[in-house]
């Protein structure tokens, strides 16, 4: 290896180390269920996206296994020379109705979806308007794109208001965009969409909603946008697969002519080999239950509702969370990694957040309670809560 490798890795692995920035990885033995097996050790686990435990859904299972065995494991191409099988349009459509859009394209992550929606469509020319808590992909997709990045304050819609008649009377833009989580992953709070559509429409802004926690949870289980009622509002709807939906992949909808210029002009699109059969199979499934009954989405929610109480109770910041997500909030990256593994060794999971994933200084540790949890299983998690939580003396 370089030196010069070599001597930047170890200081700065070092470094992490040292700050408990540093996030060891855990392997787990068996499926990722409300119950996980790790190193040998059965824990509850609040730490997965399986929002409505379709992960491990056996009619899923089943049809992933039927679409393998008819068009193999992989597409073969990418979806523009010969990769895209009948079985991708038929998910397309059936996600297009999901959503309430006329149109709907696929990808092999979410995070691609982000990567290519936003840069196929804004460029150096352009500015885009970023609520300062969007994720990851939503930061990276707007670097690509070239275009003016404009941070807005975190759900301040005088800020956004301010900032976009600011773009857009300078004159030095083509198009201004504005993107915002739908729900945003670490806090739980739910975006204001009545009142970005007003601005929008106000500023003849481009609006943008990545629903990757609210697809599932919200507006019955189809997401923040569904759960106002502004379908026809919202440019762009994109979303993962690999929560709520349980499989793995991520989408873009919106009109037809949206879809029709990313299918030309989105690289993770042009350049990258389709999901495998099987997934596409799992995920028009789960569509297909969540569209068909409420009984997953309501008791994904009664279940958060009853650790969030159960969490306040005992002491714990909760922070403002307005969704099953419930982070427990105790701000010292340290103390926080500390607190995270005492859980584990008393047998719940639940994985410490810190920077960069929040800012320094907003530690916390990020409960998902998921449908296919009992009540028994939480009120043990809430007794270790309460046990590790005195100890390290997070409440009193």
């Amino acid at each position: 290896m370089s030196k010069v490798l070599d001597s930047f890795l170890k200081e700065n692995l070092q470094e992490l180390r040292d700050q408990g920035l540093y996030n060891e990885i855990d392997p787990v033995e068996g499926p990722n269920g409300p119950i996980i097996k790790i190193k040998g050790k059965e824990l509850i686990n609040l730490s997965s996206n399986n929002y409505l435990g379709l992960a491990t859904d056996e009619d899923l299972k089943k049809l992933a296994i039927a679409a393998t065995e008819k068009y193999g494991v992989g597409a073969g191409a990418v979806r523009t020379i010969n990769g895209t099988l009948d079985i991708h349009v038929e998910l397309e459509k059936k996600l297009a109705e999901f959503k309430g859009t006329e149109a709907a394209i696929s990808y092999q992550s979410g995070f691609n979806c982000n990567m290519a929606a936003i840069s196929a469509v804004m460029n150096k020319q352009d500015a885009i308007l970023s609520d300062e808590l969007n994720h990851a992909s939503i930061i990276d997709g707007c670097r690509l794109s070239g275009a003016k990045i404009i941070r807005v304050n975190h759900q301040d819609m005088d800020d956004l208001r301010a900032k976009a008649k600011e773009a857009t009377e300078s004159g030095q833009y083509g198009k201004v965009m504005y993107i915002t989580d739908g729900v945003f992953s670490m806090d739980g709070d739910i975006a204001k969409l009545p009142e970005i559509v007003e601005i929008a429409k106000e500023f003849d802004l481009i609006t943008y909603v990545d629903d990757a926690h609210g697809s599932g949870v919200l507006g019955k289980g189809k997401g923040t946008v569904k759960h106002f009622g502004l379908e026809k509002e919202i440019d762009f709807q994109i979303g993962t697969l690999s929560k709520a939906i349980g499989v793995v992949g991520g989408y873009v909808a919106g009109t037809q002519e949206l879809i029709d210029w990313l299918k030309v002009r989105s690289r993770p699109f042009l350049f990258s080999t389709a999901m495998p059969a099987g997934d596409v199979a799992a995920i028009m499934g789960a569509l297909d239950k969540i569209m068909e009954s409420t009984e997953l989405c309501d008791k994904l929610w009664e279940n958060g509702n009853y650790l969030k109480d159960g969490l306040k109770k005992l002491g714990f910041n909760i922070g403002v969370s307005e969704t099953p997500i419930t982070p427990c909030i105790i701000g010292d990256e340290k103390l926080t990694q500390q607190f995270s593994m005492r859980l584990i060794e008393e047998g719940v999971y639940a994985k410490s957040i810190v920077f960069p994933t929040v800012a320094k200084g907003a530690g916390r540790v990020r409960n998902m309670p998921t449908a296919a949890h009992t009540k028994e299983m939480l009120d043990e998690a809430l007794v270790i809560y309460e046990k590790v939580g005195k100890e390290l003396g997070v409440i009193s």
